[in-house]
């Protein structure tokens, strides 16, 4: 066992949680690392242990806020569209960091040949309308959730470049900084955050991952990544218009059932690509397989 206070009680948090123990027991007793550990792009931590995954949350990270995510998830929007903790609520890690229990499953990337756009579509324009259906109280507690804020952290980051396009991506994300700010949008809920890699495969279908950003917000920020990778020629034709149809299909509220969704999508697809870019440049380059150059075009263009 480490002597890592850290691992020793992730470890037993694991253990109490786990469905069943063997897969902790297992991992525990077995040699090398008792907890595989892995840092994810928004500065969170992953650690595996058997059947579970304890989520080590960004050390800014508002406990009281993330509380009342898991209540919307656990008790809310509900087993139909997320992936369910194992606890409905955090808990304070020994260093300080809020953590959560997961089960361990099989998570969507970006480069699989099986996509399903489909059914991800339909998931998305499921979250999109739970908020018809969630209690009062359960939607007051929902944070609001502001896809101009993202854009402004990504801003901040554009000045730790070193690339030639720099200047250009700092007047760009400043021109999108300011068109966010003043864009009223709508409120719905909304994943806040979402891309493939925020899709678990389960026995059920489907599930959202990462609770994190869940809040109210505008729900076209949900969308912008599939359409911004598609307006910068990195997801084809057939993809997109699978998803954007079985989007609209399932009533999904980001742009109307019928005609052009672009004067709905452009700004927020325009903010995705900015992000996308900025990050694809190398200030999170462990983490990134976004295509550089078709975005830098991409946000040239702009």
């Amino acid at each position: 066992m480490s002597d890592d206070p850290t691992a020793v009680w992730l470890a037993g948090l694991a253990a109490e949680v786990a469905p069943t123990g063997a897969g902790v027991r297992e991992r525990l007793s077995a040699p090398g690392p008792a907890v595989v550990r892995r840092t994810t792009a928004s500065g969170a931590e992953l650690a595996f242990l058997g059947d579970v995954v304890v989520k080590l949350h960004h050390p800014r990270t508002d406990a009281v806020a993330l509380a009342r995510r898991l209540g919307a998830v656990v008790r809310g929007t509900g087993k139909d569209v997320w992936l369910q903790p194992l606890e409905d609520s955090p808990r304070r890690c020994p260093d300080g960091r809020v953590a959560t229990a997961w089960p361990c499953v099989d998570v969507l990337e970006e480069t699989d040949a099986d996509v399903p756009w489909a059914e991800a579509a339909r998931l998305l324009a499921v979250l999109h309308l739970t908020g018809r259906d969630l209690p009062g109280a359960e939607l007051d507690a929902l944070p609001v959730q502001g896809g101009p804020a993202r854009v402004g952290r990504t801003l901040t980051r554009v000045g730790a470049l070193d690339h030639p396009a720099a200047a250009m991506l700092e007047r760009l994300g400043t021109r999108l900084l300011d068109e966010a700010m003043q864009s009223p949008g709508r409120r719905t809920v909304v994943h806040g955050d979402w891309h493939l890699g925020q899709l678990a495969r389960t026995r059920d279908g489907l599930r959202l991952l990462d609770v994190d950003d869940l809040g109210f917000g505008d729900p076209a920020w949900d969308l912008s990544r599939p359409a911004g990778f598609w307006a910068a020629g990195l997801l084809e034709d057939s993809a997109w218009e699978c998803f954007l149809t079985a989007y609209r299909d399932a009533g999904g509220p980001a742009v109307p059932r019928v005609g052009d969704p672009w004067p709905d999508l452009d700004l927020a697809t325009r903010c995705a690509v900015f992000v996308a870019a900025v990050r694809s440049l190398g200030v999170q380059p462990t983490h990134s397989t976004d295509p550089a150059d078709a975005l830098l075009e991409a946000c040239a263009r702009m």
